[in-house]
């Protein structure tokens, strides 16, 4: 007995010294703690953070002194009329995110104050000026690299919902496209055109144009639920195209990419979606694995 509970203890040690040699950084996790500052400002022009559509929350790996850190910029779902930086899917996933030595934000973006989602023309003007609050927030990133320890030309969108749709027409449309598009007057277009992104994290989102895939060659992974009949993964009767057309557009395209697919759920990776309910730990848990999958990707294709 006293032989072996040592032993035991000392095999216990070098399986926990093993596993954490094996993992690698940016696609497991690799720290245990999270630094978190709230209700920043991605508006350089608002310092004192009033407009609360250009707010943002900052996770950071606790305890990293790397520079030239990846940054994902997270944008929540909500339809373009609810939801906030503070929901709890862009929570898990920046936090998860940075334990994987990312630096990440959580943004706010200017909202409708109508209901996009019952007038297909207010949906395309909402994703319209959310976009150019995306690009507001990239562009504030790259000339605030040296503050947040980041690297400029390591920047990636990710959202789910109307987030994704957001980080799909941000790095894939340009202003006048998506301007002409949307039917916006030319002079709120902008001086900003097509982004500079290394990647996309598209989580049952679409984009309105499969064309504006040509555009650019940046490395795009969907993840939707097979019955998701909020956004559909396949285009029919609407004017939106989902994860897996965009899978199918990128991959005919030769743009890296991937898919999962979450077979028998809807909308948020729930069973059945109601936006009034919150998400149970069963859906928390899917929303882990889509992370994970999320990180495969990208590190396979951005730091493998």
């Amino acid at each position: 007995m006293t032989i072996k509970q040592p032993l035991l203890i000392a095999g216990i040690f070098c399986i926990s010294i093993t596993a954490n040699a094996q993992a690698v950084k940016y696609k497991d996790i690799v720290f245990g703690g999270v630094k978190t500052t709230k209700d920043l400002s991605y508006d350089g022009s608002d310092s004192t953070g009033k407009n609360k559509a250009h707010l943002f929350d900052l996770y950071q790996p606790e305890g990293d002194e790397t520079t030239g850190r990846p940054l994902i910029i997270w944008m929540h779902g909500g339809g373009f009329k609810f939801g906030s930086k503070a929901d709890k899917s862009a929570e898990i996933w920046s936090k998860t995110f940075a334990q994987r030595g990312y630096v990440c934000v959580s943004i706010n973006y200017t909202m409708s104050k109508k209901l996009p989602f019952l007038n297909f023309d207010e949906l395309k003007r909402s994703c319209y000026y959310a976009v150019l609050d995306a690009k507001k927030a990239v562009a504030y990133f790259k000339q605030h690299a040296a503050e947040y320890h980041i690297n400029p030309d390591k920047i990636i969108l990710a959202g789910n919902s109307a987030g994704g749709m957001i980080a799909l027409q941000a790095a894939f449309a340009t202003n006048t496209e998506l301007a002409k598009f949307a039917g916006v007057p030319e002079a709120d277009t902008g001086k900003m055109e097509l982004l500079k992104v290394e990647g996309v994290i598209n989580l049952w989102g679409g984009i309105f144009r499969l064309n504006w895939l040509k555009n650019a060659r940046v490395p795009v992974v969907n993840i939707y639920g097979s019955n998701d009949g909020i956004v559909a993964p396949a285009h029919k009767d609407t004017s939106l195209y989902g994860g897996k057309d965009v899978y199918e557009k990128a991959k005919s395209l030769n743009i890296p990419t991937e898919v999962k697919v979450f077979e028998g759920y809807s909308h948020e990776l729930r069973k059945h979606f109601n936006p009034i309910f919150s998400s149970d730990k069963g859906t928390q848990q899917r929303w882990l694995e889509a992370g994970q999958f999320a990180a495969d990707f990208m590190y396979n294709n951005l730091f493998k």
